[in-house]
């Protein structure tokens, strides 16, 4: 007769952490919080930084490497220095590292 084996359960995978957001998905997000806690709209946010809604929009999303011209100019529409923004955006990251949210780049 057949001996029955029992099967072990699987090992519990830990979830895989998120990698690192990048620095203009960080930047873009504490704009985007800065502009809501002021209750700017996107178009009166744009038009004092001189730029377009949809390259605003596109900076607060992520999805461009504005440059460090840029970045003052919105930063300035919001009445944030380049020091409060790169802080802001530094208290981000901590506090997402700290929760264990992403994976370190090595």
């Amino acid at each position: 007769m057949a001996e029955i084996i029992p099967l072990r359960p699987a090992p519990k995978r830990r979830p895989e952490p998120r990698p690192e957001p990048l620095w203009r998905e960080a930047a873009g997000s504490v704009l985007r919080r800065t502009r809501h806690e002021r209750g700017d709209r996107l178009a009166d946010t744009a038009q004092r930084s001189g730029v377009s809604p949809q390259y605003l929009s596109e900076i607060e999303r992520g999805l461009k490497e504005p440059s460090s011209e840029m970045l003052a100019a919105v930063a300035g529409a919001l009445d944030l220095t380049l020091v409060d923004l790169a802080s802001a955006v530094a208290g981000d990251l901590q506090r997402q590292q700290r929760r264990g949210a992403y994976l370190l780049a090595a």
